[in-house]
Formats: C-alpha cells, structure tokens, sequence
C-alpha cells in the first residue's frame, strides 16, 4: 500500500500525499519508510517561513504570495502550523479560510499541522511533510507558524528565507523581535503598512539593522524592510522581489549549502535525542522516575547527577 501511495504521490495525486503527510505526522514507523524511499526525490523545492506575531496578517500575506508565485507557474507548498488540535479546525477555519480559495488549484497544496503541545514533535513532522511536498514536486513551500516564541526561532533549522512579518504599532513586542528573531530575519515585513505609525515601525527596523551593520556586513546580506498592504495587494511584488533576490544571494555566495548542511545535522541531532529519549522513556520504570524526582524535590540529589544516574542504568553510559 505504501509503495503504491508513493507512487501516486510522485505522480502528482494531491490525495495520496495527504495521506503520506497524515502518516508522516501520526506513525513514526511508517514516517522512517515513507521518508527513506522517497529521499532520493528531495531538495529541489525553495522553503521560505513566514513568522511573526499574531495579528500580523501573515494569512493574509501568504494568501497574495500564493497568488504571485502561481503568476510565474510556481508549485506551491503551504504548511500552515496551527496551535489547535486539527480536529477541531483551530486557525484553519479562522483566519486562514482565506488561502483556502487556492485549494482548487491543482498547482496549490495546503495542509495544516497541529503543534499538539511539543516542539520536538512538531520539528519532525514539520521538516518530514516538507520532504513528502518537495517530493510532490512544489517549486516553493511556505511555512506559516502561529505567533513569536521558541517554534519560530526554530523555523530557522527550516527554512532557506526567513520573512518576519511585523505592523504599526506593536509597542513593547518589537522587544522581542529584537531579542531573538532579529538574528534569523532574512526579510522584514510591515504589513498594514496604511495605519497610523508604520514610518516610525520602518525607522526603528532600520535603526536596529544599522546597529547590527558589522554582522550584516559579514553575512554580505542586510535584511531589506518591505512595506505591504496585504489586503490590496500593495507591496506583496516587492517582498516577493525581495524573497528571489535573497535566494539570489544564498545560491551566489554558496551560502544555501551552509544552511543546508547545518539543517541536516540539526535534523539528525533532533532524530538522535527523541530516540533516546524513547529508549530512556521504555527501559524506566515510573517508580524509579517518581522516587528520583523525589529525591530532587527533597535535595538528596541535583538534577544533573539524577540525569547521568538514569543514563548510566538505561544505556550504560557513564557520564
């Protein structure tokens, strides 16, 4: 059955790579199959995240990108991660009800993904739907995540273009933009570029990447600021100008092998720690787990002394 699902998906079936996209996410034995036969197939397709807090129009963005990107005869990939349980519908049937209008287009596949409570789980299955859409055959992936915290710094380990999207008026949260995506922004976005305050968010951007000009400078690319009206399309040509120029740069520079590379080794090393930590998980008894956080509540012992105790017995590791 497996084969044959593979098969069709390479062939362009729209339904048999949902349902590998469902295995990939739901049966981790079945995800090991389906991403070692078709590995081979992988690496062609361009993945640009789109991050940035709530509220931002990131939907609405990626919907018009969409649009773009079709104009040229792009195949497009969209992973939009939802905060929800996928049950019950979450952002997909809110604010991402406006990309659904692309769901006829035989050259459109988006999926959304539940982060179901965990990082970890929600890098695998992430990074293991984008391998089954390249597959597929999609020219581009978007990667859509829900808002600014740990799961959007860690686009980084995905995509190739990082676009932070931000607008008018976010007061103390451009702190937090400062604080830890700053680092991985490759393009920034002012959406609702219309409202009260957006030339004052655009100076204070600019005035961060100047502050920043000696690792610009070392990179070789400053982060442009593209200024949009999603709703009206205003301003999307230009990020998606924006997008092309910095792939541009990456593949001249020999910068994109850099990031690949390094998103491989981030891969495995995150494969390696969840299969320890199920071996870990099979082979500890919950008494011994309860009687061990015990002693760590009670300051018998410390936790990093606890962790080599469960390693040693375990694995017959002796930290």
């Amino acid at each position: 059955m497996l084969d044959g699902l593979i098969e069709r998906m390479l062939n362009g079936d729209k339904r048999a790579t949902a349902r590998l996209i469902t295995l990939v996410e739901n049966d981790e034995e079945k995800a090991r199959e389906i991403i070692s036969k078709i590995y081979p197939y992988t690496g062609n397709a361009y993945i640009v995240g789109i991050t940035g807090p709530p509220g931002a129009g990131k939907s609405t963005l990626l919907d018009k990108l969409i649009r773009v990107a079709r104009e040229e005869g792009k195949v497009v990939g969209v992973i939009a991660i939802d905060p929800t349980s996928p049950f019950t519908g979450g952002a997909l049937l809110g604010d991402r009800i406006r990309m659904q209008r692309h769901s006829t287009d035989p050259g459109v596949f988006i999926r959304s993904m539940a982060t179901r409570g965990s990082l970890g789980g929600l890098a695998k299955a992430t990074s293991d739907a984008i391998k089954v859409l390249d597959a597929y055959g999609c020219d581009v992936i978007f990667v859509e995540t829900v808002g600014v915290g740990q799961i959007e710094i860690d686009i980084v380990k995905t995509a190739d273009t990082v676009v932070l999207v931000t607008v008018p008026g976010l007061g103390d949260d451009i702190q937090a933009i400062k604080a830890g995506l700053m680092e991985i922004a490759d393009v920034f976005v002012i959406n609702k570029a219309d409202k009260e305050g957006a030339d004052a968010t655009y100076f204070e951007l600019n005035l961060m990447l100047d502050l920043e000009k000696e690792r610009w400078e070392r990179r070789g690319w400053r982060p442009p600021i593209v200024e949009t009206v999603a709703t009206t399309m205003r301003g999307i040509r230009d990020l998606w100008k924006a997008i092309q120029e910095h792939r541009e740069f990456l593949e001249g520079s020999g910068e994109i092998e850099r990031k690949r590379k390094f998103r491989a080794e981030e891969e495995v090393k995150t494969i390696i720690s969840g299969k320890i930590a199920k071996m870990i998980s099979e082979r500890l008894d919950e008494d011994e787990v309860s009687g061990l956080i015990e002693r760590i509540v009670k300051r018998e012992i410390d936790p990093y002394s606890a962790a080599d105790l469960v390693l040693e017995k375990t694995l017959g590791v002796k930290v």
